[in-house]
């Protein structure tokens, strides 16, 4: 016997239908920046010419590699070229965002990486964290997510960081890793064993954020553009209802009367007008030249806590 809609057929026939509307997109944005990230390294170490610029902190590492040695350990101990090759690349660098108008900083410093090490952590974490996002939301939605998180990254780091020279993908990578979380969030209903992905996820984001506090890592980078993921997963990621795609299969008392939840939508208004407001203090603080811990006086503890092992000044 067949049984009605609403029988015990329901959480099965959910499921089917979920997977229906669910459709998985072949990732190749995520693969294509991790391309473009290992060209552009190479195009650094092709630039720095490590042999033909001698250091004082010894001799170049690697020389079989000739042009495309590395730095000196003292120089550089994550194998890559030196600061002022950095710089020239497109390297964040306060002065030159406010003063020199170089505003493109905030976007090109995504694309450079400090060395090797940098760049395989960086990528290994892009796959791992990129790939899923791709195949279940496609590359328009996540492209416009580690863009904009690298972007947020960089306005929050040029804030408070006035020294120094910052570049990497992280912002964007933690914006992705926000946006997990908000996706699970928005879309809560239709999740199966909440609380453990909820825990491990957090887990997983408070460990790196934990890291971002040693002296060397630029975690202002790390929060920006977790908070920018974070928002932007409300207003980007968020599922229809159960059976909205094949609504007119569908008894009427059975059929939804919107294609996202009520709590969806204030999520989404929310969360975009928070991004907008902060985007906008941010950059209108940034290019008038404000010092961001002059307004908070404590914030420079989320970015390196002093212990009797190491010290902070430096940064």
């Amino acid at each position: 016997m067949s049984k009605a809609p609403g029988s015990g057929s329901a959480p099965y026939y959910q499921q089917q239908q979920q997977q229906q509307e669910d459709p998985r997109w072949k990732p190749w944005m995520v693969p294509l920046i991790l391309i473009a990230s290992v060209a552009v390294f190479i195009v650094e170490m092709l630039i720095n010419n490590c042999p033909a610029h001698p250091s004082p902190y010894g001799g170049c590492v690697a020389r079989f590699l000739h042009r495309f040695s590395f730095q000196p350990l003292r120089d550089n101990p994550l194998f890559g070229p030196s600061s002022s090759t950095l710089i020239k690349l497109g390297a964040l660098v306060w002065d030159k965002v406010v003063h020199q108008h170089q505003a493109w900083r905030l976007i090109t410093s995504i694309w450079l990486h400090a060395g090797l090490i940098h760049l395989i952590v960086n990528m290994l974490s892009l796959l791992f964290v990129g790939i899923r996002l791709e195949q279940q939301f496609g590359f328009v939605r996540v492209g416009l997510i580690y863009l904009l998180s690298g972007f947020g990254g960089n306005v929050l780091s040029a804030l408070f960081l006035r020294n120094g020279v910052s570049v990497g993908a992280s912002g964007a990578l933690f914006g992705l890793l926000g946006s997990m979380l908000s996706e699970l969030i928005t879309n809560w209903t239709i999740y199966s064993n909440r609380a453990a992905a909820i825990l491990t996820l957090g887990f997983i984001i408070v460990l790196n954020l934990a890291v971002g506090t040693l002296p060397h890592v630029d975690n202002f980078a790390h929060i920006g553009g977790f908070i920018t993921g974070f928002l932007l997963g409300f207003v980007l990621l968020p599922r229809p209802q159960f059976g909205w795609m094949h609504r007119h299969d569908l008894p009427q008392s059975s059929q939804p009367r919107s294609k996202y939840k009520p709590y969806q939508y204030v999520l989404w208004v929310v969360s975009l007008l928070i991004l907008l407001a902060c985007f906008t203090v941010s950059l209108v603080m940034l290019f008038k030249g404000k010092n961001g811990n002059d307004h908070c006086h404590w914030c420079h503890y989320l970015n390196c806590i002093p212990t009797s092992k190491w010290s902070c000044d430096s940064r």
